[in-house]
């Protein structure tokens, strides 16, 4: 039986289906794999496909073999995660275009793709001034020897400030590429690349040797909004990247802080603007910022399951109805096939729910689109 990570590739592989597009044959097939077996007629009952890409689709997909496609792909590029895998990063995978492919190399830390370890993405100029790079270092290394994971894009500037700090303070560090995961740009940043590697993961979308495209950047700055429970805009003019990085966090719901600087700073002019529109100002007392982006301990288990008691009676109907499905098959894990016929709910919606409840933790997705009370 293909995996169902083979289809996600296969998809890729049709001009003009983005990650958006993907997003929403998932949540309307349930599936990718039944996606890819769907007439030409129920494609187009999906939103976004119109006529010219129904005939891209039809053509390119009859050439396509996805198990074969996967099996080529796993030999050029090792390490990659699908969203249908159940290590696949969570609070990226709730965006409304997640990476159909991310690549990743360095070390793994599987709290911190499950939601449990907090991640704090800090962007800003490549030319700082001592002000941005001495918080940027006050701040990377608070947020590290708090147990935060540090994201960032390994751009000169703030981002090489952010990754350096929190690995001298004994943290771990992300850095999302623009390029390929073995290709290091700019290149002064070898050995902070390096570094990175044995302190934390470098992760990228484009596969192995793509070389760096100005296109690409503004791109992967919604992966750092993706990933981050919160964005720390250092400094940055008014046309910058981290204002782009923002501007997803804003749309992904996380929440925005911006570094205040005086008016006639040029770098400090794109943080004033966030934060006349309603970012939160990075102030001195940084035990504040760190109670304000979560830095409590964690409840415990007998506190987590009077939480989820109190939780349950609040389901919407259509959740309730997947979460009895559970009660019906039993403790093991549910294929999503049988979920479907269980609740008699559309797969899309099923789909749908089976994330929302998972992002509350009720939920784990388990490989091969199966899935457990948590």
């Amino acid at each position: 039986m293909v995996k169902e990570g083979a289809y996600w590739l296969a998809w890729t592989q049709i001009s003009g289906i983005g990650p958006v597009l993907l997003r929403r044959l998932q949540q309307h097939f349930g599936t990718l794999a039944t996606a890819w077996n769907a007439t030409k007629v129920q494609l187009a009952e999906v939103e976004g496909f119109g006529f010219q890409t129904l005939e891209k689709v039809v053509q390119q997909r009859s050439r396509l073999h996805p198990e074969q496609l996967f099996t080529k792909h796993q030999q050029e590029n090792s390490h990659f995660w699908t969203p249908a895998d159940a290590d696949y990063p969570r609070l990226l995978l709730e965006t409304p275009s997640p990476p159909p492919i991310l690549y990743y190399r360095g070390e793994v830390e599987l709290q911190e793709n499950l939601g449990q370890k907090p991640m704090v993405g800090i962007v800003g100029t490549r030319q700082p001034s001592e002000y941005g790079i001495r918080w940027t270092r006050q701040i990377s290394t608070a947020l590290a020897k708090n147990g935060f994971t540090v994201v960032s894009g390994m751009a000169e500037g703030i981002d090489t400030e952010s990754h350096i700090a929190a690995m001298k303070a004994g943290g771990r560090t992300i850095a999302v590429l623009g390029t390929g995961v073995d290709v290091i740009y700019p290149h002064k940043n070898r050995d902070l690349y390096k570094q990175i590697l044995t302190a934390g993961l470098v992760v990228s979308e484009y596969p192995t040797k793509t070389p760096p495209d100005r296109t690409h950047f503004p791109r992967r700055n919604r992966i750092i909004a993706g990933l981050s429970r919160a964005i720390l805009v250092m400094e940055a003019p008014l046309k910058s990247g981290a204002l782009i990085t923002a501007t997803y966090a804003n749309e992904f719901g996380r929440d925005v802080y911006a570094l205040p600087g005086r008016l006639d700073d040029h770098p400090s002019q794109g943080c004033l603007k966030l934060l006349s529109q309603g970012a939160t100002f990075i102030l001195k007392e940084l035990d504040e910022l760190l109670t304000m982006l979560g830095a409590i301990p964690q409840i415990d288990g007998v506190e987590a399951s009077t939480a989820l008691e109190q939780l349950m009676p609040t389901l919407s109907p259509e959740l309730q109805t997947v979460m009895n499905a559970f009660a019906a098959g039993g403790c093991d894990a549910l294929p999503f096939d049988f979920i479907v016929q269980q609740t008699g709910m559309a797969a899309g919606s099923v789909s749908g729910a089976l994330l929302e409840l998972e992002l509350m933790g009720l939920v784990s997705q388990l490989p091969g689109m199966r899935y457990q009370k948590s």
